[in-house]
């Protein structure tokens, strides 16, 4: 098995894939007027209006309803990309060191979602991380 994406169902696609290549640096590839992804080397984001839900499952996915999940993107340097993006999102707290040995720095996407970007600063979490 491999993980391949996030999926967010969203109630202003256009302002949220705009936010996730502003972020990431990738461009999307709409596959859909309702859908589209970001590819990135470990994963995509997919980002799904919320039209898209009724082709599932009417009612089992809500735009702004997310309070469980962070995405996150390993970058080179956390304090570098903070600096690229403060003025242009909306911060949840500046860079900071974790116990775990990253040092991560969190937005709000345009719908709430949290969005992490962390880089490995301790030995450990460098070795962690090295073959991902």
């Amino acid at each position: 098995m491999k993980f391949a994406s996030t999926r967010l169902v969203v109630s202003d696609i256009k302002r949220m894939v705009a936010f996730y290549e502003l972020v990431t640096g990738y461009r999307a590839d709409w596959l859909a007027p309702v859908f589209a992804e970001i590819v990135t080397p470990g994963a995509a984001v997919a980002i799904g209006s919320a039209e898209t839900v009724a082709m599932f499952r009417e009612g089992s996915a809500e735009p702004r309803a997310n309070k469980t999940a962070i995405l996150e993107f390993m970058v080179s340097d956390v304090d570098a990309e903070f600096a690229r993006l403060k003025d242009q999102v909306e911060v949840v707290h500046e860079p900071k060191d974790l116990p775990w040995g990253n040092r991560t720095v969190q937005f709000s996407d345009p719908e709430g979602t949290r969005v992490a970007l962390y880089t490995p600063v301790t030995d450990a979490a460098r070795r962690r991380f090295s073959d991902r």
